[in-house]
């Protein structure tokens, strides 16, 4: 299957915030430093890239420490909590996270979170473990939380008030409607809005982006997953970026070099600056 073209670069640039460039995504996989290169061409000129299990959160500390285009974010996902737990390793695991995400190229603790798509309730008690686990982590280590939440919005914001949000908290890839977007705008969190948003059947998710403000918000690819209409099917990559901002803009009816302004600007304060 042949790569998507490159669409129009946007106007002023902006950052992928949240990115699996580990993940091979096909014959046509985009090696890192094609990537980079191929979202600096459209003016994406940051990444962070995510690692969600021990050996991509490794890769990831090593890839931000190599290329000034990346930062990393580290955790456990939602769905390796309870396989580690079913081995003993949970603990262990965890452990190594909290190593890695002492890293100053380390900016994130996640993704953690919950998922009720892909695990049971037999596997629930070991990932809401993991979840408050990794929110004490970015609490203790003063770093931003990206959350995953896939079916899962009430015992996401229930363990969020249990637990106590930390100061910079991301629902990555948001999911919720408008109404669970002002639940999570109300406790002080960022919302990245991905290619789904562009999908003919989201509009509760283009409601949950007509209310998020301005300052609050960010865009991310997810890549390789999730690639924006109408190019569904084929392998994501920082480089479509574009296609979700250009889709936001129209949808919030915002300039678009504005809008753009707004997500760097929001990226800066979630995550800190880059070097590059």
């Amino acid at each position: 299957m042949t790569r998507p073209e490159a669409p129009e670069p946007l106007p002023h640039p902006v950052a992928d915030n949240h990115c699996h460039l580990d993940i091979v995504d096909g014959d046509d996989w985009f090696r890192t430093e094609q990537a980079i290169a191929a979202a600096k061409d459209v003016n994406v000129t940051r990444i962070v890239q995510v690692g969600c299990d021990l050996p991509g959160a490794r890769w990831a500390v090593e890839a931000a420490g190599q290329y000034d285009e990346l930062v990393a974010a580290v955790a456990l996902h939602p769905n390796e909590a309870p396989r580690l737990a079913a081995e003993g390793t949970l603990d262990e695991a965890l452990k190594e996270i909290e190593e890695l995400a002492g890293n100053d190229v380390v900016r994130a603790v996640g993704e953690t979170g919950l998922d009720h798509f892909r695990t049971d309730e037999s596997g629930r008690e070991a990932q809401q473990a993991s979840f408050r686990a990794h929110i004490d982590l970015a609490k203790r280590l003063g770093k931003t939380l990206m959350i995953h939440d896939r079916d899962a919005h009430d015992d996401v914001l229930r363990i969020i008030d249990e637990e106590g949000a930390p100061e910079r908290w991301v629902m990555h890839c948001f999911s919720g409607d408008a109404e669970f977007a002002e639940q999570c705008l109300r406790r002080g969190a960022h919302l990245s809005f991905a290619g789904t948003v562009t999908f003919k059947n989201a509009q509760p998710l283009r409601d949950a982006l007509l209310v998020t403000p301005e300052d609050r918000i960010l865009v991310e690819t997810d890549a390789p997953f999730l690639t924006p209409h109408p190019l569904r099917g084929r392998p994501n990559a920082s480089y479509l970026v574009p296609l979700t901002v250009r889709a936001m803009a129209e949808v919030r009816g915002d300039d678009l070099a504005s809008l753009c302004a707004a997500i760097d600007v929001n990226t800066t304060t979630v995550y800190g600056r880059w070097r590059a």
